[in-house]
């Protein structure tokens, strides 16, 4: 990321700092439903990927992945950013989530993602020159689905019951946006 942070409506997108990483595991742990992971992430865990994994990766040129802190009026709100990132091929898969308390409320949590959305288009296409970004979505998540489609991102493909959360087989959906969409 050639700009340390990048705004627009309140809300700030920076690079991730190492004091917002307990809670952003604390996060994860609320939403796990949500989230490609299986388990609850232990607080040595986090420090250890991130020791291992993050902070030596934002020290290259080409990382892997760039995690972004959301923030508004300085507060962390949630984190995002290109994950996966495949430069060769100019393309990277969106994350985002937000602090549990602003996911409840449909209205907020439209907000603060089509916002994110924007400018993780804005930092994918115009900064980066990467030419696709794209996501994975459980079925279930019908608001998280229509934001994105909303934004622009086109529903690609279904991987049919490809996860089981909550005890229930559930596809997985695949949008994509293009930087000529």
């Amino acid at each position: 990321m050639q700009t340390q942070f990048i705004s627009q409506d309140g809300l700030t997108l920076m690079p991730i700092q190492s004091d917002h990483i307990e809670l952003i595991r604390q996060w994860r742990n609320a939403q796990i439903d949500v989230l490609r992971q299986s388990e609850p992430i232990t607080e040595k865990q986090q420090v250890e990927y991130f020791n291992n994994h993050i902070w030596p990766d934002m020290k290259e040129k080409y990382p892997k992945n760039i995690l972004l802190s959301i923030l508004e009026d300085n507060i962390l709100i949630g984190y995002g950013g290109l994950v996966h990132i495949a430069w060769e091929h100019k393309r990277a898969e969106v994350s985002f989530l937000l602090r549990p308390d602003y996911t409840v409320n449909t209205n907020i949590y439209s907000k603060y993602f089509t916002i994110f959305l924007q400018l993780i288009k804005k930092l994918a296409f115009l900064e980066l020159g990467f030419q696709r970004i794209y996501t994975e979505t459980y079925e279930s998540r019908l608001i998280t689905i229509s934001i994105l489609e909303n934004a622009g991102f086109v529903r690609e493909g279904i991987l049919r019951k490809h996860v089981i959360k909550n005890g229930k087989i559930q596809d997985s959906l695949i949008h994509g946006c293009l930087s000529s969409d």
